[in-house]
């Protein structure tokens, strides 16, 4: 039991993101600053708007919530400000590579992160793999409106009677290529993306907000209660994006004070624009009209505005696409975090002498993520992805607390106003949405993958753990 609760001590873990102890003896493992507030604030708005505002948000009010989706966005909204305010603590006070996995390896100890470092592989893995195909079904789309038609066999999978999804891809490959170039060349292409996707948000407000028709809000609750609680579980998954702004925390100029800013300025702008987006979505159409893969330009085009609908797909084309740069950028840095730990092969660590990038482990990710998107199928896996998420959210939560305990001399650039309560409502609000608003086939599925990752932590893993072979545990 004790080699379970070993935990990873804080000033080991500073040390190592400073380059001062490199425990496996691998290339200098120093990643390069380049983020700025700025920076961070769009990586996290590259990261949220996108699957959620695009696709699931007319899936949950057609089967979840109906007109009172905008209410299941406040509920998912104000779990995610809870846990964000830890994030931001934690963020601020152990600066380093590997979000969640990091913070709950220094606070609740290895075990314990090493579930939570399995669950963020599979939710970045699996959430880029679901946004490329649906990418890839925008991108054909579109160029089919400029004349360009590409063959079934090239951008559908086997198991739906295509060959293999090219684009989806290809577009996987060449995030991947830019990021391994390095994070300054990816932030630059992110805020480009991330300016055009938010004037197509705001072009979808102005230009809806004048085809809004009130009888579409009655009945506004017509699964009750329970259907908003059911539909913030659905679109939590919107949310997702602004814990992957914590991954790069090494790649931050003066974290302590970037790093609490792009997390709640991320999700403070996404969430006002979901309430937004919502609300005038359910107002074009009846909810009961909205379960398709395009909704938002869907709702344009029925009421006649073609040309609006069209732009609002370029939008879309953009927001996946910085989705899937943040999906694969914030695997990449749980990769390394974890390999540098010695629970995963050394070879994930090392760092590009010239880029100063995780180039192998950003190799990796990129080509089975490519693998899977070429030959998968679009099947609905936000739950299992948004379980992963939140069963992180609620252990970050609980990190804050045992370390506000156990480490309270350090210094903190930002601190969770009204600890420990906060922190506790947090992990409690987390379990809850599990418990009430994720099916019970998602709970299996999660378990599935977790006893899997038990298999890998007791094989390989606990024995090669850089913190208990050289007895360096707190």
């Amino acid at each position: 039991m004790k080699v379970l609760a070993r935990v990873k001590p804080v000033d080991l873990v500073l040390a190592e993101a400073a380059g001062d102890f490199d425990p496996a003896e691998l290339n200098p493992n120093k990643l390069k600053p380049t983020l700025g507030v700025w920076g961070l604030t769009a990586l996290g708005v590259g990261a949220i708007i996108g699957t959620g505002i695009f696709v699931l948000t007319g899936k949950a009010a057609a089967l979840s919530a109906g007109p009172a989706i905008v209410l299941s966005f406040v509920v998912a909204g104000i779990v995610s400000a809870l846990a964000a305010l830890c994030y931001a603590e934690l963020s601020s006070t152990v600066p380093v590579s590997g979000s969640a996995y990091t913070y709950v390896y220094a606070t609740l100890g290895e075990f314990t992160a090493w579930i939570v470092g399995w669950g963020l592989i599979l939710e970045y893995a699996l959430g880029a793999a679901t946004v490329a195909i649906g990418w890839s079904g925008y991108f054909t789309d579109f160029i089919g409106t400029l004349g360009i038609v590409l063959p079934k066999s090239l951008t559908t999978n086997p198991f739906d009677g295509g060959v293999i999804n090219l684009p989806a891809a290809l577009i996987i490959l060449l995030i991947t290529v830019l990021l391994i170039r390095g994070t300054s060349e990816s932030d630059k292409v992110n805020k480009t993306i991330v300016a055009i996707k938010l004037l197509v948000v705001a072009f979808f407000i102005v230009v809806g907000a004048g085809h809004v028709n009130p009888a579409n809000w009655h009945p506004f609750m017509p699964f009750g209660v329970g259907g908003i609680i059911n539909g913030a579980g659905l679109v939590f998954f919107a949310y997702i994006g602004f814990d992957a702004v914590s991954t790069s925390a090494e790649e931050v100029r003066n974290p302590a004070r970037d790093l609490p800013r792009g997390i709640m300025g991320s999700l403070a702008v996404c969430t006002v624009l979901y309430i937004a987006v919502s609300a005038i979505l359910t107002g074009i159409l009846p909810y009961t009209q909205l379960n398709v893969p395009s909704p938002v330009s869907y709702s344009l085009i029925q009421i006649g505005l073609n040309w609006a609908g069209a732009i609002v797909a370029v939008g879309a084309i953009a927001g996946l696409t910085t989705v899937l740069l943040v999906m694969l950028f914030g695997q990449s840095r749980v990769f390394f975090a974890m390999s540098r730990d010695g629970l995963l092969p050394a070879v994930f660590s090392r760092i590009h002498p010239r880029f100063r990038t995780p180039y192998l482990s950003s190799a990796l990710v990129g080509i089975v993520v490519a693998a899977v998107a070429a030959i998968g199928r679009l099947d609905v896996v936000a739950d299992l992805v948004n379980i992963g998420t939140l069963v992180a959210f609620a252990l970050v939560s609980i990190g804050v607390i045992v370390l506000r305990q156990t480490r309270p001399d350090m210094k903190r650039g930002f601190r969770v106003p009204g600890s420990p309560v906060v922190p506790a409502l947090s992990a409690v609000a987390a379990i809850a949405l599990v418990l009430k608003g994720l099916p019970v086939l998602t709970l299996v599925f999660y378990l599935t993958w977790l006893v899997i990752g038990l298999g890998v932590y007791f094989g390989y893993s606990r024995m090669r753990s850089i913190v208990g072979k050289s007895d360096l545990a707190a």
